[in-house]
């Protein structure tokens, strides 16, 4: 089972109906592809680091997905890329992240004894 991050930074001016439904439509493809989504964290009205388009604030949106031998974000990804409305998004993979912590300890303890 593959564990996976999906945050994205949309337009600070969309209403939050407009962001809702822009969230929905992502996740119905998600979810269409085979995955499932575990939970969904509005982050609201954030600050960025640096301008994007002259904006100086966005409203963030982080997916928690569950995938099993299926990969929904390339088609994902390309809509979030033709979408104006996105200003940045970013997809991580965080099984890999769990497996390598776990990992360490156990190998850290093999070279002890």
């Amino acid at each position: 089972m593959r564990h996976y991050e999906l945050m994205f930074v949309a337009d600070p001016r969309l209403s939050d109906e407009d962001l809702v439904a822009l969230t929905e439509e992502y996740k119905e493809m998600i979810t269409s592809a085979g995955a499932e989504i575990d939970k969904e964290e509005s982050l609201g009205k954030r600050r960025l680091a640096y301008p994007i388009q002259k904006l100086k604030e966005g409203k963030y949106v982080l997916l928690y997905i569950r995938a099993d031998g299926v990969n929904p974000f390339p088609d994902v990804e390309q809509r979030m890329r033709q979408n104006e409305r996105v200003l940045r998004f970013l997809t991580v993979r965080t099984d890999r992240e769990v497996e390598s912590v776990i990992g360490e300890p156990k190998a850290a303890a093999g070279e002890e004894g």
